[in-house]
């Protein structure tokens, strides 16, 4: 086997290593014995020296005019594209989907440059009517400052674009920081905004852990932003140190996520979209569907289908173009959905298949666990109401459409519901009632466009939403304006 290679921060311009000197290994979750690269293990003080690179390039990126900004974030666009194979197979590798999703993965990344590439020359504000003669009245964005990006390891490029593109085209700078498990494909959207000609300290990244890098970062007096994307624990932590240093702060967090199966539903329609949404990134999804609720009078030829269906889906490395669910993206995290299964047990939850670590044959270099259903939930039981984020689905019965709904908005999250009905009146009705901030029609909870909003309600988020033209009013701020061309001093509402 090869040495594995050596990555370094970008900071100003330039490729450094960290003042710690010390580094941090990214390993395959298919095979722990690869080592996929070896990156910076950051500090403070390296984080400092991004943020003052990203406050100095402030200055002039701002007065860049956004189209100018725009085609910058088209070139990255156009390289990702050419690059789109290459770096699919490396994010397999550094994090275990299979190629299917991290071919997807990185097309969100061209998707999200292309869209906001257009932004640049929309970004929208209002011209008014005066209350006052000869008077002209205006709104207009302005950009934040610097922005701080703390991304997660499941989507470790298309989410990191999600908040840079947008960030740029309003004329804000930033300093990225990826998960620790995934820094590889950070690198590698770093790398393009270099190779597409993004002035020095414009973006910046910084590898590390959380509490070496990301506090640090969060808390540092020269963040005017902080953009995180992660689990609600984590994320309470940092809206609440965002609000004592009084930085602006989009949030996005977890899901408990539902998909309702009605009596007149199409069921291997339905058993589709399950599969996909329960076991597509092996769960490891905040849209990843985790309850699914179905009617009593289909509930056992639906659970047997189920059942079935999850058994037979093939396992393995990711980089198989056969396989259809990869590795768990840790030891940790092997752990913890272990825990969930025994827990799901000790409820008295019926376990109908999977339930266990993979170790035989090469699944024993990896971190596999078998696709898990458990039938006969509870809506009240832990195993429905936190969030698992792996390969466990909870099949909970209902009566009516209204039961489901219910059992449906029964949860501390709101982030992404679906209904699968050929009752079109049924399918408004849920579309209505369920609090989420993304529903789905004979579809699945996962599969979200960057042209429409994307967030969630009560702890999946704190109001904002990321993608769409919704993400410039994350990272900018609005001024308005008004110009008096009467020659002599108007006092609005006094005067009027």
């Amino acid at each position: 086997m090869t040495e594995a290679k050596t990555y370094r921060n970008f900071i100003n311009g330039e490729w450094v290593s960290s003042t710690s000197g010390k580094l941090l290994e990214d390993r395959n979750p298919a095979d722990s014995s690869e080592i996929v690269g070896v990156f910076q293990d950051s500090t403070a003080e390296d984080v400092q020296q991004a943020v003052d690179a990203a406050r100095e390039a402030f200055r002039k990126w701002r007065l860049t005019p956004a189209p100018k900004r725009a085609e910058y974030i088209y070139k990255v666009g156009e390289i990702l594209i050419r690059r789109k194979e290459e770096y699919a197979r490396e994010m397999t590798r550094e994090m275990g989907k299979v190629l299917k999703e991290t071919r997807g993965d990185v097309q969100e990344g061209i998707d999200i440059a292309y869209y906001t590439a257009g932004e640049g020359r929309r970004m929208f504000g209002k011209t008014v009517p005066s209350e006052l003669h000869n008077k002209y009245a205006m709104s207009m964005r302005m950009p934040v400052g610097t922005c701080a990006l703390i991304t997660p390891w499941n989507f470790p490029m298309a989410i990191p674009s999600w908040k840079l593109m947008p960030a740029l085209v309003c004329g804000n700078t930033v300093v990225l920081k990826p998960a620790s498990d995934t820094p590889l494909s950070a690198y590698h959207l770093v790398k393009v905004c270099q190779e597409a000609g993004i002035p020095r300290g414009v973006v910046n990244l910084v590898t590390g852990s959380g509490t070496s890098v990301g506090s640090p970062l969060m808390q540092n007096s020269g963040v005017d932003l902080v953009s995180f994307t992660g689990s609600t624990d984590v994320g309470g932590k940092v809206g609440e140190t965002a609000a004592r240093l009084f930085k602006r702060c989009s949030l996005e967090m977890g899901g408990k996520n539902v998909i309702i199966v009605l009596d007149d539903a199409r069921l291997d329609l339905a058993l589709d979209g399950v599969l996909w949404g329960a076991f597509g990134t092996s769960g490891q999804r905040c849209t990843a569907t985790s309850r699914v609720v179905v009617h009593k009078k289909v509930y056992g030829e639906f659970v047997e289908k189920l059942a079935e269906r999850a058994k037979n889906l093939r396992v393995g490395d990711g980089l198989d173009e056969s396989v259809e669910m990869g590795p768990l993206i840790n030891e940790p995290a092997v752990k913890k959905i272990a825990e969930y299964v025994q827990i799901g047990r000790d409820e008295g939850a019926s376990l109908l298949c999977g339930g266990v670590r993979l170790t035989k044959g090469e699944f024993g270099r990896g971190s596999f666990f078998a696709p898990t259903v458990f039938s006969d939930v509870e809506p009240g039981m832990r195993l429905a109401q936190e969030e698992i984020f792996g390969p466990v689905l909870s099949v909970i019965p209902c009566d009516s459409l209204d039961q489901a709904i219910e059992i449906g908005n029964g949860v501390k999250y709101g982030l992404s519901s679906a209904i699968y009905t050929q009752d079109v009146n049924k399918a408004f009705i849920a579309m209505r009632d369920l609090f989420t901030g993304i529903f789905y029609v004979n579809s699945s909870t996962i599969g979200a466009e960057v042209q429409l909003p994307f967030g969630g309600t009560k702890q999946t988020g704190n109001g904002h939403r990321e993608a769409a033209d919704t993400a410039l009013d994350i990272f900018s701020e609005w001024k308005a304006v008004y110009v008096d061309f009467s020659g002599k001093l108007q006092k609005a509402q006094i005067d009027s």
